[in-house]
């Protein structure tokens, strides 16, 4: 039974990536791949697996979500991640998008706000072998300055502005993927490039598209999380 289940969520996942993906904008094979790879039923709930490989977000429980498949994958290929790329991730949450990053580059630095999701997902993520994924609970605000700068930094929080200190920690000509608007309304899905001779270089942005995640709290949100 266990190697049946596995070949259904091995084609489930087939299906995501050529009709879900594929056939809206995301072009990136490696991108594809991981996505492809990846068991998005390994990070849910146990009673939310059937729905694992559909294109919508789902409760990880705690108020938080894992993102729909889409927009993880929009996320990702934005960053245009090389093999070699340092990238820091805002938002462990279930760890699903750590996996899939984890699968592109040389290492993957994420860091949880709330405990027990920070607690969860260092510990599926080790479960699965993904040694080159760092995890660490605290602010994700204050990003990881002792392990930058990143060449990619992936936020999965809506923020009213691009934290200061992850613009800081970005590398000349990196990228950055962050919902930014107001708590309670729909957020701009922003990119940003740091351009510039200097590393404080100025950093370019554009306006992707409407998303809605929940918001970023600590420092970089409106309220205090409180576990």
């Amino acid at each position: 039974m266990a190697d049946q289940y596995e070949m259904s969520a091995e084609a489930a996942r087939w299906r995501m990536v050529e009709q879900q993906l594929r056939t809206r904008n995301i072009v990136d094979e490696r991108v594809l791949a991981a996505m492809g790879k990846v068991a998005r039923h390994l990070f849910v709930e146990p009673a939310l697996e059937p729905y694992a490989y559909e294109d919508r977000p789902l409760s990880i429980g705690v108020g938080q979500t894992i993102s729909q498949p889409y927009i993880v994958a929009l996320m990702v290929q934005l960053l245009r991640v090389q093999p070699w790329h340092l990238v820091l991730e805002v938002g462990t949450g279930s760890g699903y998008q750590a996996a899939i990053l984890a699968e592109l580059a040389t290492e993957v630095y994420t860091v949880e706000i709330i405990p027990s999701l920070a607690d969860t997902a260092a510990d599926r993520l080790e479960a699965l072998g993904y040694r080159n994924v760092y995890t660490r609970q605290g602010d994700g605000y204050e990003g990881w300055p002792e392990a930058g700068p990143f060449d990619g930094i992936v936020v999965a929080a809506g923020a009213p502005e691009i934290p200061p200190p992850l613009i800081e920690q970005l590398r000349e000509g990196g990228r950055i993927v962050i919902p930014v608007g107001m708590a309670g309304g729909t957020q701009d899905l922003i990119l940003g490039e740091k351009r510039g001779e200097k590393r404080g270089g100025k950093l370019q942005v554009r306006s992707i598209a409407p998303v809605l995640f929940v918001p970023l709290t600590g420092k970089g949100g409106a309220e205090q999380y409180h576990s």
